[in-house]
């Protein structure tokens, strides 16, 4: 198995002494030991001719000087360290996918969730931050280099350490550990950008020509942009970055269940009285014990869309809803009833187990029917789960109860595919509302 390493050679492991400085536009190539200005920008411009979409991030960068890096580096405020004698030896070619190579760990934020993996995991000190590095060089170059970019002889990819191709950082932490394979990447140095840990070099927050943090979020929407205008230019993994980027993922389910305990534990009046627990007006009252009002607990109505437009998967996904809300409730599956519904509303369910709920249906949508039908036939609920894809007409007036819509996830196309500038209503303002994405 070959020790490939990260975008540079092991033979740049060797630095020069001295403090950085910011370069400038006169820097002489000429004099022994000065950055050339001019062979970085060329491959720069290279780079920005093969990966158009990378335009606005390859120039956001601001370029540092520094003796201290191994070869070039990024900061979290997207400054780019560079060392004059790693750009002296190295072909324009290569420097370009050196260039692509590092904005791609400020794309797609590795310092952020380096900094977030590190605690959650526990990792600590300068070992377990050169396994993110490299895991992190596994994520992205197994799409950086090709089509124009050349890469150079030895870089770290997925392969090298016996791993699949096309995982994330994360993924890949979690599958090798520093040893024999990893012996010739230990000078591997992306900087901070790459992991979250400062380094020496490091001008920090308050140092010039850094990038706010809603600068670095536009940067990646217009690169987002580009990727998500031209698909076909793009590698498939910047397509999935670019598609988070304009929809970042939710914790769907985790704001789904907590919408439905706030909906279902909300204060309500007690209908019944119980001496299991005396009322603290007792004390008022010697030698008598009054009974306190008992809450009933709350009773949830689930309307699921069955309409034409909602997809077997999403059907599915449904159920596995309704038992989550059944373990919101504490497993009081009495207390749930399930009405699948298109245009018109199907029979009234109680849940004994969700994998048994017949989900017929298949028609239009007119989610008002299931509205009328769980309010009509008693005991009335407390609450209403509507799950669906938003393509209905909604009640004009607001239920006497909480109500809380679970949406499937649209962004991927059009609604209607007969009529694409059709835009269905948005649930109504009484209604909380959660993504399913």
């Amino acid at each position: 198995m070959s020790h490939e390493t990260g975008t540079h050679t092991r033979s740049e492991t060797r630095t020069d002494t001295g403090a950085g400085v910011a370069a400038g536009a006169g820097a002489d190539a000429d004099q022994p030991g000065k950055l050339d200005l001019d062979k970085l920008f060329a491959a720069r411009l290279h780079a920005v001719r093969v990966r158009p979409f990378m335009a606005t991030a390859l120039f956001a960068l601001h370029v540092v000087e520094s003796r201290q890096v191994p070869t070039m580096a990024v900061d979290r405020h997207w400054r780019c360290y560079v060392s004059p004698a790693f750009v002296a030896r190295t072909p324009v070619e290569e420097l370009a996918g050196v260039w692509v190579h590092e904005v791609s760990h400020l794309l797609r934020d590795h310092h952020g969730r380096g900094d977030r993996v590190a605690r959650a995991r526990g990792l600590t000190g300068p070992g377990e931050r050169l396994r993110m590095n490299i895991a992190a060089d596994c994520e992205i170059n197994d799409d950086v280099f090709g089509d124009g970019l050349v890469p150079p002889e030895d870089i770290v990819r997925p392969g090298s350490l016996g791993l699949h191709e096309g995982e994330l950082m994360e993924d890949y932490l979690g599958q090798f550990r520093l040893g024999p394979y990893t012996q010739g990447m230990v000078w591997l140095d992306c900087g901070s950008g790459a992991d979250g840990l400062e380094r020496g070099w490091d001008l920090g927050p308050d140092g010039s020509h850094g990038l706010s943090a809603q600068e670095r979020d536009a940067v990646r929407f217009r690169v987002a942009q580009g990727i998500k205008g031209h698909p076909g230019h793009s590698p498939k993994g910047w397509q999935r970055w670019a598609e988070e980027a304009f929809h970042p993922p939710q914790p769907w389910r985790e704001l789904l269940g907590a919408a439905v305990r706030s909906a279902t534990t909300g204060s309500g009046a007690g209908e019944d009285y119980t001496y299991g627990r005396p009322s603290r007006r007792s004390a008022g009252v010697p030698g008598a014990v009054l009974p306190s009002l008992r809450r009933r607990p709350p009773r949830v109505a689930v309307i699921i869309d069955t309409s034409g437009s909602v997809s077997d998967a999403e059907l599915g996904s449904a159920l596995h809803e309704v038992a989550a809300i059944s373990r919101a409730l504490g497993g009081r599956r009495d207390l749930i009833t399930v009405l699948p519904c298109d245009a018109a509303s199907e029979i009234v369910h109680p849940l004994c187990r969700a994998a048994g709920i017949p989900l017929v249906g298949g028609g239009g949508t007119d989610l008002r029917t299931g509205f009328a039908r769980v309010l009509r036939k008693g005991p009335r609920p407390d609450v209403i789960v509507v799950l669906t894809d938003g393509q209905t007409p909604w009640p004009d007036a607001r239920p006497p109860c909480r109500t809380v819509v679970g949406l499937f996830d649209r962004s991927a196309g059009p609604y209607d595919e007969d009529n694409p500038d059709y835009v269905p209503d948005s649930p109504p303002a009484w209604a909380r509302v959660v993504s399913i994405g």
